[in-house]
């Protein structure tokens, strides 16, 4: 006796339904991923959510006002990386932001110094 059901190919098993007269009711997009453990899943979700590790959205704020200097961050806050490592600043000012981006070449290298942060290639200046 098998352990496992054996998984026959959706052609197969729409022809053993029609045979026994079962409507198969499955959508015929749906795609058939094999069973992962609970264990390995909770893990991919932590690393891919950064729960319980230091993100480095979160080193670049702790850094902001020496990145930027105490006067440009009280008025900018780094928000996110996208995908293609430009980070989204925030700034609630014209001047500020205007400061940030005739300097932005020179802060986007003291970010790419720090650790964890090698990745992040631009700045991407918004209002807020």
């Amino acid at each position: 006796m098998a352990s496992e059901p054996v998984h026959f190919s959706r052609a197969a098993e729409r022809l053993i339904a029609d045979f026994r007269g079962v409507p198969d009711a499955t959508p015929t997009r749906m795609r058939r991923r094999p069973t992962r453990e609970m264990a390995g899943l909770i893990e991919d979700l932590l690393v891919k959510h950064q729960v319980g590790r230091p993100s480095v959205e979160q080193t670049i704020r702790e850094h902001w006002p020496e990145l930027v200097g105490a006067a440009n961050a009280a008025y900018s806050h780094a928000a996110q990386i996208d995908p293609r490592g430009r980070l989204a600043v925030l700034a609630s000012h014209s001047v500020v932001r205007n400061e940030l981006f005739l300097h932005r070449a020179m802060i986007v290298a003291r970010i790419r110094a720090l650790p964890g942060c090698a990745h992040v290639r631009a700045l991407q200046l918004r209002s807020g």
